[in-house]
């Protein structure tokens, strides 16, 4: 009581003294003063700071071992401490009208580990004020593809996104302005959503790495999304169909593309002999599906994506490039996919989580064909690890210890597609058998 009584008096004797100064009487001045203060707490109650940070340990089933469960291990190490994600994300957005509408966002995330400094989300979006229907967003974001791309990595049950979604979409984001239509919240047509852009097509920078564009073509993407729920919201579903068409300069000369040699081997041929300058295509078509249900033994949810498409990329990888193309280019069809089964065990604060995902790089080869010997003097050359299929099960269980944390943990389970003529540096076989390359999360989230 004291201490609030002090306060006032100050207020008072403040308000009294600015008074006599502007010849007003001390309540005028005191209304304007807590006028002022109102406008100044408004703008704070727009400006919403949210994060989350997420700790853990891991251990693999073989030193040094490639990964994607977080990132390769380095040369001698089987297990690790890491911060896998340390975001703190800034967003403003102005006042909401009568419907709901904000007209404009503004949203900047970055992300702290012990690899450095990232920025993950630095845009604009900017609703139009007349039908609250159509969004224009702009900067970096993630790009508007399927489902898991989008899908939070705090709300994401499995510890990392999989194989496909990380080698096609890099850091998930890019650089880019997409157009979006959509019904605002109190519209009949809200579970409705159109949206088409135009990125870079080189994905987020890593930290400390430089996310400009080399060339000068940009990607489209396209989606079209739906989500409804029952009358009684125990039953909640979506649907959703994706584009990507794109490509990248290539500064190269050579481009290669699957063939048959002369004694019927497939392998890769040349196809242009000079390329250089030119365009490599990407073009990518995906479909996703979710479900939950809300019932006696807890919420189920399954959800499930497939994408297929063309992927131009080096000898060693399909991944897509995030830097000017040096090398020879490689062009592979491949297609994948994944699917959650996801169940809450009734009202307890446990999560069961089951997903499978596979990614086939090269759909037009398979098994011992992958490393055959091709007629090199035709200009073939074999196929190599990179277009192995690679198919992995996770398991894992989720506790809810509070409203912010959740503990998991999670085992990824890796299989590989085999070849006996593959073969290491001393000529041995050496994918005939499945690779220890397992690994075991446990991580502890913190969200606010």
């Amino acid at each position: 009581m004291k201490k609030n009584f002090l306060v006032l008096a100050f207020l008072f004797s403040l308000t009294l003294s600015q008074a006599q100064e502007a010849n007003l009487s001390p309540m005028d001045t005191l209304t304007s003063n807590v006028a002022a203060l109102n406008s100044k707490l408004e703008v704070l109650k727009r400006l919403k700071i949210s994060g989350y940070i997420q700790a853990q340990y891991q251990i693999a089933d073989s030193s040094g071992q490639e990964s994607f469960a977080g990132g390769n291990f380095k040369s001698g190490v089987d297990k690790r401490f890491l911060v896998r994600r340390g975001r703190v994300k800034f967003a403003y957005a102005s006042p909401s009208d009568d419907r709901g509408v904000s007209t404009s966002q503004y949203v900047l995330q970055i992300d702290v580990s012990e690899k450095g400094l990232a920025i993950k989300d630095a845009y604009v979006l900017l609703t139009d004020k007349w039908t609250g229907w159509v969004q224009v967003k702009a900067g970096m974001f993630d790009r508007p593809f399927g489902y898991e791309i989008g899908y939070s990595s705090s709300s994401r049950e499995s510890p990392e996104r999989g194989r496909m979604s990380q080698l096609l979409f890099p850091g998930e984001r890019d650089l880019g302005a997409t157009l979006a239509i959509q019904g605002h919240k109190t519209s009949n047509w809200s579970w409705l959503r159109l949206e088409g852009g135009y990125f870079n097509g080189i994905g987020a920078p890593s930290a400390g790495a430089d996310a400009s564009d080399f060339d000068k073509k940009k990607d489209f993407i396209g989606r079209i999304s739906i989500e409804r729920s029952s009358a009684s919201e125990k039953i909640k579903y979506g649907f959703g169909a994706s584009i990507y068409s794109g490509g990248f300069r290539v500064d190269a000369d050579t481009i290669y593309s699957v063939g048959t040699d002369a004694t019927g081997t497939k392998g890769f041929k040349i196809e242009n002999a000079s390329f250089k300058g030119k365009y490599a295509d990407r073009k990518y078509v995906g479909i996703n599906a979710q479900v939950s249900l809300a019932w006696q033994p807890g919420i189920t949810t399954v959800r499930a994506e497939y994408i297929q498409g063309d992927q131009p990329g080096s000898s060693s990888s399909s991944s897509s490039p995030k830097a000017a193309v040096t090398s020879y280019v490689y062009k592979r069809s491949f297609n994948g996919a994944y699917i959650y089964f996801l169940q809450n065990i009734g009202n307890s604060p446990f999560q069961a989580i089951v997903k499978y995902d596979w990614y086939d790089p090269n759909t037009e080869v398979e098994g011992d064909n992958i490393g055959k010997s091709v007629v090199s003097a035709d200009g073939f050359k074999s196929f190599n690890t990179s277009d192995l299929r690679y198919d992995t099960w996770g398991f894992g269980l989720a506790y809810k210890w509070d409203p912010q944390v959740k503990i998991t943990a999670y085992y990824d389970l890796v299989k590989n597609e085999t070849s006996k003529n593959i073969q290491d540096a001393t000529g041995k076989p050496s994918y005939m058998n499945d690779l220890k390359d397992n690994v075991f999360t446990l991580r502890l989230q913190v969200k606010f």
